[in-house]
């Protein structure tokens, strides 16, 4: 998530970038298309550094890092394949290692010959032909090579091989980053492109979002340290401090926006309930059990809030059997037992959303034992069917009814509790007084199936 809206985001790849029309696929499907874009593709974990050796040394299967002058850079194809590679060769001093870098031909042109470098990658041996071996001129040191190695500029040859880099005065780092990648797209690219976008200056133009303040109180470094640090970091606290601020950035952002939304549904009027524990002491004492105290404080905040203008927006949670519904049903009971505001006669309403027409099914036989003692409606509203409590001929059953008349029934508010699933959000569903709406399993609903819920009447429910 990103909030920097003074980064250069129009500045395209293809721009900052050479690359191939196998690169511009590979880029595509990872969703990097601006500088932006490569500047947020993070490392997934870092390499350790190789041991820094001198090529008089190297041995086939090393491990390690050598600096020196990189000579002899060209474009080549592979023999067999005819794969594109880049080729040159690195000189120590102490003497000469050939370097390939196959499908990545662009390397080539990415250095100057004669440049110091920092190459670090596994020895490989090539094998011998046996014309060279005649003459002799394919000695042992000569068959090693590095293959697909990482290369970086450094600022100077160090003093003495295998020292530390942090001893030297190599212009180096002791982490190489790991990057996600893609076919025909490899990490070491990445880490070449990042910094060429570096160099770029686009760093300096970076407004940080997060205000000094915060930096200075949570220890965060800066926008700009942070990228370099998590794509080029020198020890690995630095690494974890830069992932540590992306992390606070986004969390930090996300309350702020939330923020915001609590605040403009709190602009929001809905309907004021004055229903006390005693008056819904009457409906919970028909229960065959008594209320835990954490379902008691669930009640209280809910009467609370009615009692407010302000539309209620509660979360409830609980292990299965713990007694949710019960809590659902009391809420109901407080809300279509009320009068709309202003009137002597009527009903506000409520909508029971649930995600599948089984559970709505048992919601709504769960509903009629609560509500059974009581004359009140309740309708169920699903793609197969509309059902109605109590029948006209059996004031304990229910019946089956056309869609057509049930929502005659709602939109005149004749029908107080309204069950159903997806169906509720359809426009042809209209009620008269929704006060509460009540979704169940809200995470297996979508945010604008919810909202499509809410925000049918003009005056939004709790």
């Amino acid at each position: 998530m990103r909030y920097n809206d003074a980064m250069a985001q129009n500045v395209s790849i293809e721009t900052a970038l050479r690359t191939t029309e196998v690169q511009r696929k590979a880029l595509h499907k990872l969703r990097i298309s601006t500088a932006e874009d490569l500047l947020y593709h993070f490392p997934t974990r870092y390499g350790d550094i190789a041991e820094v050796k001198q090529v008089a040394s190297l041995q086939k299967g090393d491990s390690a890092a050598v600096y020196g002058k990189i000579t002899k850079l060209k474009t080549a194809k592979a023999f067999f394949k005819k794969i594109p590679m880049a080729e040159g060769e690195l000189d120590d001093g102490t003497g000469k290692i050939k370097i390939i870098w196959f499908n990545q031909p662009y390397l080539a042109k990415m250095m100057d010959e004669g440049m110091v470098v920092r190459v670090e990658g596994r020895v490989s041996e090539r094998r011998a032909k046996l014309s060279d071996t005649k003459r002799g001129a394919l000695n042992a040191k000569r068959s090693l090579y590095f293959s697909n190695p990482k290369i970086e500029k450094a600022a100077a040859m160090p003093e003495t091989a295998g020292i530390s880099l942090f001893g030297s005065g190599a212009d180096s780092h002791h982490l190489y980053p790991v990057y996600p990648e893609s076919r025909g797209i490899t990490s070491n690219w990445f880490y070449h492109a990042v910094q060429k976008i570096f160099k770029t200056g686009i760093l300096e133009t970076l407004t940080d979002p997060l205000p000094q303040e915060i930096l200075k109180k949570y220890h965060l470094p800066s926008l700009k340290t942070a990228f370099v640090w998590i794509h080029a970091p020198k020890k690995e606290a630095d690494a974890v401090a830069a992932r540590k601020r992306f992390a606070f950035e986004e969390v930090f952002f996300i309350q702020l926006e939330k923020q915001k939304e609590r605040r403009l549904w709190q602009k929001e009027k809905s309907f004021t309930l004055e229903k006390g524990e005693e008056y819904i002491a009457r409906f919970t004492k028909r229960f065959p059990f008594s209320f835990t105290n954490a379902q008691n404080r669930a009640v209280s905040g809910i009467l609370e809030d009615f009692r407010k203008d302000v539309p209620m927006a509660r979360l409830l949670e609980g292990d299965v059997g713990s007694g949710k519904t019960a809590i659902a049903a009391t809420t109901a009971y407080a809300v279509v037992t009320s009068r709309p505001q202003g009137q002597s006669y009527g009903t506000l309403q409520v909508a029971y959303m649930c995600p599948t027409e089984i559970l709505a099914k048992q919601q709504f036989e769960n509903f009629i034992s609560f509500f059974s003692h009581l004359s009140i409606n309740i309708g169920l509203i699903t793609s197969s069917g509309c059902r109605k409590f109590p029948s006209k001929v059996n004031a304990h059953g229910t019946t089956d009814i056309s869609r057509a008349q049930l929502l005659k029934w709602v939109q005149n508010g004749e029908i107080p509790i309204l069950v159903g699933t997806h169906a509720l959000i359809q426009k042809t569903v209209r009620f008269k007084h929704l006060a509460c709406v009540i979704i169940d399993e809200q995470h297996r609903f979508g945010v604008h199936q919810r909202k499509a819920l809410v925000h049918k009447e003009k005056i939004v429910p709790h």
